[in-house]
């Protein structure tokens, strides 16, 4: 049975008697004897795995640690466990911060049964780093997590090959933790480089600023819907250019009126029509200009390309402005932002106008 099996397996069984699991011995004896277990180590033989290993650190005497992975007689992984779902923050591991400072370990795991974190020493040589290099959840694991956990299994244990990628593996997830929290809440300096991108030199106001949060906070989420919609449908590779593609600037007709306020609705109108037309022009060629009334959607940023007119302004009446072949607008209301799929047609049309003959 492959690895990933095993610890599927055990997950199964952990996940249904879990909350039977009420003390420390508990957990060790039903949860982590099993994982070492599964990664090779035979939990049976005191010279490949020595339960509460002894050792006098300093002062103290008689120091243990719950359990020592060992190779040639020397530590190699050292366990420190706490009951089945208790706290595993870094100040709960006292005893395993003082046993890898006297040990040749350079390996210590703080573990609840449930979720296994892996430390080393990347910042100071022989003393164990506060931030754990990678994590393992039993009952959330996915593939590539059960790639990083075979480095640990008796048959394939390295340490350098291991200590190569554990600085990647640190920082990686922590960028993915900080860009998790900015998704929720983007910080002020990201806002205003984005604001800045876009509209220039003009002032980074506090409307501006609210503006920008909710515009960028809405963008992170649809990014991230956008992809995982297109790795479900197994075409990642194939959309992958459309994120370029439509990433053609938002541009306000004065960006130094402050009055002028480019919405999330009208941000998610302009992707719509894009969408719409992308089967006549690329979405590059579909931009918007800003107005203090409405927000005009033109093709190839020109004024005497109109294809259509946003006017959210109203948020409880939206309408949308169409142009026909005498470049008058005649203005339909909108129960909601989706309604402008139902002009297909006719924004085709408008855009089939503005295109030379044969194109």
């Amino acid at each position: 049975m492959d690895l990933i099996d095993q610890l599927k397996a055990l997950a199964t069984r952990i996940q249904n008697t879990k909350n039977l699991i009420q003390t420390e011995e508990a957990t060790k004896n039903a949860m982590v004897m099993p994982f070492i277990q599964i990664l090779g180590y035979n939990v049976f033989d005191p010279t490949e795995v020595t339960p509460e290993l002894v050792a006098d650190v300093g002062t103290k005497k008689g120091e243990k640690v719950d359990y020592a992975i060992l190779r040639d007689s020397k530590p190699i992984m050292l366990f420190e466990c706490k009951k089945c779902g208790a706290d595993l923050h870094i100040n709960h591991a006292g005893q395993l911060f003082r046993y890898f400072h006297v040990t040749a370990s350079r390996f210590g795991v703080l573990t609840n049964g449930l979720k296994y974190k892996f430390f080393t020493d990347l910042e100071q040589p022989n003393k164990m780093d506060d931030t754990p290099f990678f994590e393992f959840d039993l009952l959330d694991f996915k593939e590539r997590d059960v790639d990083e956990l075979k480095k640990f299994a008796k048959s394939t244990f390295d340490i350098d090959t291991i200590l190569t990628t554990a600085s990647d593996l640190k920082y990686t997830r922590i960028i993915q933790e900080r860009l998790t929290e900015w998704v929720g809440n983007p910080p002020d300096e990201f806002v205003r480089l984005l604001s800045g991108d876009l509209l220039g030199n003009r002032r980074f106001s506090a409307t501006l600023k609210d503006q920008f949060s909710q515009l960028t906070k809405r963008a992170f989420e649809q990014l991230l819907t956008e992809r995982i919609n297109a790795r479900l449908k197994g075409a990642m590779a194939a959309e992958s250019p459309v994120f370029v593609e439509e990433s053609a600037p938002i541009i306000p007709s004065s960006a130094d009126d402050p009055e002028i306020i480019t919405t999330a609705e009208e941000i998610e109108g302009l992707h719509i029509i894009r969408s719409i037309l992308r089967e006549v022009v690329s979405p590059r060629r579909i931009v918007m200009r800003d107005n203090l009334s409405y927000c005009a959607i033109l093709l190839d940023d020109n004024n005497r390309k109109p294809v259509c007119r946003l006017r959210f302004n109203n948020t409880q009446k939206l309408a949308v402005g169409l142009f026909g072949a005498d470049k008058n607008e005649e203005r339909f209301s909108l129960q909601n932002i989706d309604d402008l799929y139902s002009f297909a047609d006719q924004l085709r049309a408008t855009v089939q106008m503005h295109l030379p003959a044969g194109n």
